[in-house]
């Protein structure tokens, strides 16, 4: 059943990004209103699918690389859902939506394999520490498209080619208060993943901190986004310096959450 929920879901991650893509297109609302309805089915079906996944399992979803890019698109989903209700901007959507398909494409390579839970991931440190750190970082993903939104808004205006496309994108406003409550909450979060993750490796190998090249990027993302945060909090930056500065972040993070897997041995292959 969980393969059937997770097919479904995909599918309708494509139609909902299908249809955000003509929105922009037809330059139409509706369409994107109707593809925030079929968006929201793919969540609850990617839901569904965890939850069966566990019942049949026996255990978290999140063994793998590929179960926890599965769980990063249901994330960055859910959180983009509910700042739709908030905010009304339906239309950044066609930026949330492909990203989530393709996360689910690459989560799908592995998909019915049958994958036994290694003895160093027992524990529920493990899924405590990959929930958080990933809701994070799914936070941390609507920041950098909310930034992206921005600057393109941005550079609209400052031109004054106020355009059919222009007219589509949130206000700046809307914008900047995306990233703010991104950043405002996505730190916290990875913040306490963190913290779960020097509990678990101080079980696991007998110290919380190994040097392990993991480690060391995930404190070099902590540290930039505390960084960002600060700047934004107590210096006052906002608009286009934070707007460019959460996408440079999410480049450092997404390098943290990939390359580092890809570049370097790393005794966290096993996620």
């Amino acid at each position: 059943m969980d393969i059937l929920f997770f097919k479904t879901a995909l599918f309708a991650y494509l139609i909902s990004t299908l249809g955000y893509i003509s929105s922009l297109l037809v330059k139409r609302v509706l369409v994107a209103r109707i593809s925030t309805w079929i968006f929201f089915s793919a969540f609850i079906l990617h839901a569904a699918s965890f939850l069966f996944r566990c019942v049949e399992t026996g255990h978290s979803p999140f063994v793998n690389l590929y179960n926890s890019l599965s769980f990063f698109a249901w994330a960055i989903s859910g959180v983009y859902l509910a700042f739709q209700v908030k905010t009304k901007t339906r239309v950044l959507g066609a930026f949330v939506s492909p990203v989530a398909f393709l996360l689910m494409m690459v989560a799908s390579i592995r998909l019915g394999e049958g994958v036994s839970m290694p003895a160093i991931l027992e524990g529920y440190w493990v899924p405590v520490h990959i929930i958080l750190s990933i809701s994070g970082e799914a936070l941390f993903t609507l920041a950098c498209l909310a930034g992206a939104m921005y600057l393109i808004q941005d550079r609209f205006i400052k031109s004054k080619k106020v355009s059919g496309f222009s007219r589509l994108l949130p206000p700046l406003r809307d914008l900047d208060r995306i990233n703010h409550i991104c950043l405002l909450w996505g730190f916290p979060l990875l913040t306490l993943g963190v913290i779960a993750g020097s509990i678990w490796a101080r079980t696991v190998w007998g110290s919380h901190w190994q040097w392990d090249p993991k480690q060391v990027w995930t404190l070099i993302v902590w540290g930039f986004y505390a960084i960002l945060l600060h700047q934004r909090l107590a210096i006052g930056w906002k608009g286009r310096k934070v707007a460019f500065f959460s996408i440079v972040a999410f480049l450092i993070l997404l390098f943290a959450f990939v390359g580092a897997n890809v570049f370097f041995i790393t005794s966290h292959r096993f996620i």
